[in-house]
């Protein structure tokens, strides 16, 4: 089996799959490695093989790569069932769901229709608040993620959620070369606890880029059930009137590591288990910035990344959570999204990734700080700065950005937020002034 790769209108590969190994193969295509401004999908898949690199080695590599790009949990289920393959099959997924992937990325059977831009190829569908509504309410009998018989969403991640082209205030479910998806949509989950996810999310991504962490914009639109629309970053207009893609790749990708491993600890937190930390981490993460043509920008919006999701109370911020564009540069650190403050969800889980050896906010202190500096090449005395800097900015912010959204949030919601992010903001000031003390022959 074979199937074309393509990053947005370039055929740059072709992912290859032996059914009796279950073995994957990559291979560039030779006009991609003659383009001058070549670049590989992710460095875990450089232009080049590494020498010595075995195919079960190449194999787990590119599975994992693509494994990725699929959505996980309920609707992955989904999808598997929509188009009657296993959702173990990762190839018969990838031709279900692949031509509107996260990033730049299109997958396709090699001929099965044109994937070349060549003037109007392109549909759109019309998607009404109406209709929007309706689906929304009626998510128990149908998936989400299935429209007109087609399955609409090929996002990594649990939530409930489609893809839209956004047009002169319009909404539309597109297909082609020339058009993609430009809001990623999130309707509040069915489960009633997580009722107020939408005005959650909204209120912390419009913080998060209040207090100097870049975010992506995000509308609140009520259809009239509260709904999210998160502009893609991975996603920008053309003159023409068509959408370039972006290659954009997740910390899972960029690491090398399945899906199943984007929490630290991937075994669980099991007394039995907890020791084993062999998952997505944050010295992994900054180890990536090896990659950046500007370390020391990207290292910083991570180190505020970081900071931000503790005082947020965001436990889930795990390694999919953290993305990179990916370009003849290098990696660069893309803007924050899924930004949630988890206590007024009911959400009290240790943390998907430790700062220091700490799980938990409570068990955060300036030793622990000092270690994550240490392990992930920022200096004390940076990271004091970044701490007294957010903090501050926060505590400025909170009830500013309440008052602001009052019209949209409601009220209880932004109190449950500021109940979470003041009194962590507090512990974090006093902190910072601890941390760049601590001796690093204890680090």
């Amino acid at each position: 089996m074979e199937l074309e790769v393509w990053l947005d209108r370039r055929l740059v590969g072709h992912l290859l799959h032996e059914g009796a190994t279950n073995r994957f193969a990559f291979r560039y295509t030779p006009d991609w490695l003659a383009e001058p401004r070549r670049y590989p999908l992710s460095p875990r898949i450089p232009l080049e093989r590494p020498t010595g690199q075995s195919d079960e080695q190449h194999s787990a590599e590119v599975r994992q790569f693509f494994e990725n790009l699929l959505p996980e949990g309920d609707a992955l289920d989904h999808a598997a069932q929509t188009n009657g393959v296993s959702k173990a099959n990762l190839v018969a997924l990838l031709i279900a769901l692949g031509r509107e992937t996260s990033g730049a990325l299109r997958i396709a059977l090699p001929g099965s229709a044109p994937l070349t831009a060549s003037g109007a190829e392109h549909e759109r569908r019309l998607l009404t608040p109406d209709e929007l509504s309706q689906r929304v309410r009626e998510r128990a009998q149908q998936p989400f993620s299935v429209w007109d018989g087609r399955v609409r969403l090929s996002i990594a991640g649990y939530q409930d959620k489609i893809a839209v082209f956004e047009d002169g205030g319009q909404w539309y479910l597109v297909d082609g070369p020339n058009l993609a998806s430009t809001f990623i949509v999130k309707p509040a989950p069915v489960s009633a606890p997580l009722a107020t996810l939408p005005y959650n999310e909204y209120f912390c991504m419009r913080l998060a880029a209040r207090v100097g962490l870049p975010a992506a914009e995000v509308q609140l639109h009520h259809v009239p059930e509260p709904v999210l629309f998160v502009r893609r970053f991975d996603r920008t207009p053309r003159g023409d009137g068509t959408v370039r893609r972006l290659h954009v790749i997740d910390g899972c990708q960029a690491l090398g590591l399945p899906v199943g491993m984007k929490y630290e600890r991937a075994y669980g937190d099991r007394p039995e288990v907890m020791h084993l930390r062999d998952g997505a981490n944050l010295p992994k993460l900054f180890g990536l910035m090896a990659h950046s043509p500007q370390p020391l920008v990207d290292r910083r919006t991570l180190v505020r990344w970081v900071i931000f999701q503790v005082l947020i109370g965001n436990s889930d911020a795990h390694g999919k959570n953290a993305s990179f564009y990916c370009g003849v540069d290098g990696l660069r650190v893309a803007p924050a999204y899924d930004l949630v403050c988890m206590p007024p969800l009911g959400y009290t889980h240790p943390m998907a990734m430790a700062i220091g050896d700490a799980f938990t906010e409570a068990a955060l202190s300036p030793f622990e700080w000092a270690s994550f500096a240490a392990a992930c090449g920022v200096t004390p005395r940076s990271l004091a700065q970044e701490m007294r800097q957010m903090g501050a900015n926060m505590q400025a912010a909170l009830p500013a950005l309440a008052d602001e959204l009052a019209g949209d949030v409601p009220a209880s919601v932004s109190a449950a937020i500021r109940a979470t992010a003041e009194p962590a903001c507090q512990r974090l000031l006093d902190q910072s002034q601890e941390v760049p003390k601590v001796k690093p022959k204890y680090l």
